[in-house]
């Protein structure tokens, strides 16, 4: 497979060492200290009337309790995947990512996703693009069992040379059902991995910057697959709502993560005080192996920007995991293996490679 990153498809080979993802202009370290500011600024509280947040930092979605009631509240976009999707002029893919990003963050903290509001910023508006989308949406509310509820359209041509496409998702917690956010995870639990179907909507600005580099013909495929590379690129982001659910209604998870942008680092959202060992982790294939060739990137980058074929991790009581994988199965979801286990500690390690991160 070492093949995949020059197998007919690059014209040239750039000098440079290998690119890092912070080298795209992408710093998270910058935006850890923004973010940091903006909150230090914002000093202020509603009444009690208007409900109480749940304390729940850094999580993947926030909470609000209202009456008996608790709701949860997330948004996102798909990023610089926009930017492939514009040069293909293929744009139900991203419809449907939009739905993704944002119901699998609800799914990481144990809602079940209610209801979507979408924003589309746009330079000016195409009808069979806003067609194109209206379909992958469609397919996405249909995947997450997901009403959308409203929008707003916004055309700023001074501001957005495309298309800029996000939304935010409500999700609620059926009678029963308590929050799930990884805080009693322990020694001993489990961690079981749902495979991903490639990039979903992050790194993209890497890759972009990498295909660049390397003149890599995206109407080309693979040689592991018929399929342009391009097309296989916008490949959308997996909804996991139906597995997720399942386990919810069976009462096993402890811990919900989507792997999202940050990769592996996004385990640490769950619980500072114990070790995520990722110790048996799939082996990069397809895409995950083609850019890990081209990119030359060391594993610590890669695990750290991509999924590299894990889209969302589960932790279950190590009693639950057979019961766990059985449910899963039911569900639909017949390639969820187990990744690795919960150590004494503190950080994500992947003993394997070398790698451990110990911060967000």
């Amino acid at each position: 497979m070492a093949d995949l990153a020059a197998a007919n498809l690059t014209n040239g080979t750039p000098e440079a060492g290998p690119l890092t993802y912070a080298g795209t202009g992408v710093r998270q370290d910058l935006v850890a200290i923004a973010l940091g500011k903006m909150l230090a600024s914002i000093r202020t509280t509603a009444p009690a009337s208007s409900g109480r947040p749940v304390k729940l930092p850094g999580h993947f979605a926030g909470l609000l309790r209202i009456g008996r009631e608790t709701l949860a509240l997330t948004t996102d976009n798909v990023g610089t995947k926009l930017l492939l999707a514009h040069t293909l002029d293929r744009w139900e893919e991203v419809g449907e990512d939009v739905v993704a990003v944002n119901v699998n963050d609800l799914s990481a903290v144990g809602a079940r996703p209610s209801a979507l509001v979408d924003y589309i910023a746009v330079q000016s508006p195409v009808p069979s693009v806003f067609e194109a989308l209206g379909k992958g949406l469609a397919r996405g509310l249909r995947e997450a069992r997901c009403h959308l509820v409203g929008g707003e359209t916004s055309i700023v041509p001074d501001l957005v040379r495309s298309l800029d496409l996000s939304g935010t998702a409500l999700g609620f917690f059926p009678r029963g059902r308590a929050p799930v956010t990884g805080a009693t995870l322990r020694p001993g639990d489990v961690l079981i991995g749902l495979p991903s179907s490639g990039f979903h909507s992050n790194g993209y600005t890497l890759v972009r910057r990498l295909i660049e580099e390397y003149s890599i013909d995206i109407a080309r495929p693979l040689p592991d697959d018929a399929r342009p590379l391009g097309h296989r690129l916008l490949a959308p982001t997996r909804i996991y709502t139906r597995p997720v659910e399942a386990l919810l209604a069976a009462h096993l998870p402890v811990a919900l993560a989507h792997i999202s942008g940050r990769g592996a680092r996004n385990l640490l959202r769950l619980n500072s005080r114990v070790q995520f060992t990722l110790d048996a982790l799939p082996a990069p294939e397809g895409l995950f192996r083609w850019i890990a060739d081209l990119s030359r990137l060391p594993a610590e980058e890669l695990y750290q920007t991509f999924n590299m074929g894990v889209g969302f991790v589960v932790g279950v009581r190590a009693k639950q995991v057979d019961r766990a994988l059985s449910v899963l199965k039911r569900s639909g979801e017949k390639r969820a293996q187990v990744i690795g286990h919960i150590e004494k500690g503190r950080g994500v390690r992947l003993p394997e490679l070398g790698v451990r991160y110990d911060s967000y």
